[in-house]
């Protein structure tokens, strides 16, 4: 009996991804045979009380579960898209907490990001630098292959874990044109090689490399590396360019626009408490000044904690309060201020 759902958006963790069911069978994979990976201990957030907060506070809306939900039964990428301060990197905290997937891999990118540097990064320099020094001191070689390579958090994440890591790729609009393109056969294959790796495997079969993140090692036998279980990806745009049909194909795709009234009051909730009445007429202004541009939802919860301040006069603070709004872009004509194109649109949370 399938179980839906399994991300269920209450905060609550929880150990509901053992109840995933088997994936479809052209997303099964087999890293790691009968011995998977043990799941790495943390907490999703890991050490930053900012992070911490975010997953605690994310408050999703059913659509956004739902799609959740069919990216993890799929073992298909989460294309989430929307304006700044909308919540979309918060998503995947949210998600990690809930259902106890340990500490979020994080790939932050830059119109310079490659594949490369998502998979693994290899330093010859200081491999032959290490070597060079212990011949010198006439110690054991210090230019083992394994000691000057790390996975990356692309790479850690499609390591054979038993349990679906969490990934986060943030800002994939902002990668050069090809970088989509090239993430497609490893999200569809759910695989990757090593070549460093691949020609040392006669010598040395098996190396225990560094993952992203942390000190641990993990054995790599061969020089390729296969998923188990299909990690949970979240890929997240501002919508300032479309990618190719090929990747959104690939993807369970949400698109967030502006929260409703009471969606915002159960964000603002979240973070700072009962909305007082002066909260509430901010939330008021906030829609009505959405109809005529880009607004996010982080600048209206600026504006609520500053203007609570004590000594503020009223005229202060309500001075106050729309300079912490400014729009982040005009729209032509009112609107929604989120554009046309396919795909679910939903309101979500910051």
């Amino acid at each position: 009996m399938v179980q839906w759902p399994v991300y269920t958006g209450t905060a609550e963790p929880h150990d509901g991804i053992d109840a995933l069911p088997a994936p479809p069978p052209w997303r099964a994979f087999d890293g790691g045979g009968d011995s998977p990976l043990a799941p790495p201990a943390g907490p999703a957030e890991g050490a930053s009380p900012d992070r911490t907060h975010r997953a605690e506070t994310y408050r999703p809306t059913e659509q956004s579960v739902q799609l959740v939900n069919a990216a993890l039964f799929l073992r298909r990428p989460l294309l989430v898209t929307g304006p700044p301060g909308s919540g979309k990197s918060s998503l995947a905290y949210a998600v990690a907490r809930e259902l106890r997937l340990g500490p979020v891999l994080r790939w932050n990118i830059t119109s310079r990001s490659t594949l490369a540097d998502g998979l693994y990064q290899y330093d010859p320099l200081s491999r032959l630098y290490a070597a060079g020094r212990a011949a010198a001191q006439d110690l054991p070689s210090g230019g083992e292959l394994q000691d000057h390579l790390r996975l990356g958090p692309l790479g850690t994440s499609l390591l054979p874990y038993g349990r679906p890591r969490v990934l986060l790729i943030d800002e994939i609009d902002k990668s050069d044109l090809d970088l989509p393109n090239d993430l497609l056969n490893i999200l569809e294959e759910g695989q990757y090689e090593i070549p460093e790796l691949l020609r040392a495997a006669r010598t040395t079969p098996e190396a225990h490399v560094l993952v992203d993140g942390g000190d641990e090692r993990v054995p790599v036998t061969g020089g390729r590396v296969r998923c188990h279980a299909f990690p949970f990806v979240v890929l997240t745009s501002n919508g300032e360019r479309e990618f190719p049909p090929a990747f959104l194909r690939r993807c369970v795709t949400l698109r967030l626009r502006q929260p409703d009234a009471g969606h915002l009051e159960s964000i603002v909730r979240a973070h700072l408490g009962e909305p007082d009445a002066y909260a509430r007429t901010l939330i008021a202004r906030f829609l009505e000044r959405g109809t005529s541009g880009e607004l996010a939802t982080d600048q209206l919860l600026n504006a609520i904690y500053l203007t609570g301040a004590s000594g503020l006069a009223a005229d202060s603070r309500d001075e106050l309060a729309e300079q912490l709004m400014p729009y982040l872009s005009r729209l032509a004509g009112g609107g929604d201020g989120h554009g046309g194109g396919g795909g679910a649109q939903e309101p979500d949370a910051f």
